[in-house]
């Protein structure tokens, strides 16, 4: 999101967190590659082992998730024409207005964002390159999911997005980087259900385990990816890799 002001405001007041519902309803249904798994695992023998990499980034405030297109496409996930083909997409989550105004928010949209439910959008930014070399200013954490969970994660993808008469994702501006677009969602923005809620279902749907309340911010969220249950492992850390301080 663009606004750190309206990130910070979202994330000040947990005593909002009873009062809304957290998620959404249940769909059915160095140099470091992001890669299929080449180390022996686990449930190798099993069918369907955990194969597929699925890559969190994350700031101090804001996450969201890069995935392999063509994975999600197999499973049924329809994005905007103006996408193509490529590698990689870039999903992140939050208010349409923090995201479209480039100038800084108006007090008034602040307390709209936070308090009112407000209008939302999913962006979508393709990628070709090394995944580092595309957010090198984020930190960067890979996990592993199952071929098989794509069906649920196309599906929740799909469930952000409101449709025309095509079946198509409706765009509402470009994205905030990159070449990609922003993508009306149908769901409203508000605390508790911020940014970082959206990230947290959509890992759910890839079939991790992870919790709603711990995942309100960005680092509850790491310590939920890292932990044994998920294994995600940081794959990049811009503040000893490039000196960065993280945005």
């Amino acid at each position: 999101m663009k606004s750190g002001i309206v990130r910070l405001l979202l994330l000040a007041f947990p005593t909002l967190m009873a009062s809304c519902g957290l998620h959404f309803p249940k769909v059915e249904s160095q140099r470091v590659e992001m890669a299929t798994r080449a180390e022996p695992v686990t449930l190798a023998d099993e069918p369907g082992a955990p194969d597929v990499p699925v890559v969190m980034f994350a700031d101090k405030l804001h996450t969201g998730l890069i995935l392999k297109l063509a994975w999600l496409k197999r499973h049924g996930f329809v994005p905007p024409p103006e996408i193509g083909e490529h590698e990689h997409v870039v999903f992140s989550w939050g208010d349409e207005t923090a995201y479209v105004q480039e100038r800084w928010l108006t007090p008034y949209q602040v307390v709209d964002a936070l308090f009112l439910p407000s209008d939302s959008v999913m962006e979508i930014i393709p990628a070709d390159w090394n995944i580092p070399e595309v957010m090198p200013t984020q930190r960067l954490y890979q996990g592993f999911a199952r071929e098989a969970s794509g069906a649920e994660l196309a599906a929740f993808l799909n469930h952000c997005s409101v449709r025309n008469e095509e079946g198509r994702p409706i765009t509402v501006a470009k994205s905030s980087w990159g070449e990609g677009l922003l993508v009306q969602s149908p769901h409203p923005y508000y605390f508790p259900r911020i940014c970082n809620i959206w990230t947290v279902d959509a890992l759910r749907a890839a079939g991790f385990k992870i919790g709603g309340l711990r995942g309100l911010t960005a680092d509850g969220l790491v310590r939920q990816v890292t932990s044994p249950d998920n294994g995600f492992q940081q794959i990049w850390a811009p503040e000893w890799q490039m000196g960065e301080t993280l945005p």
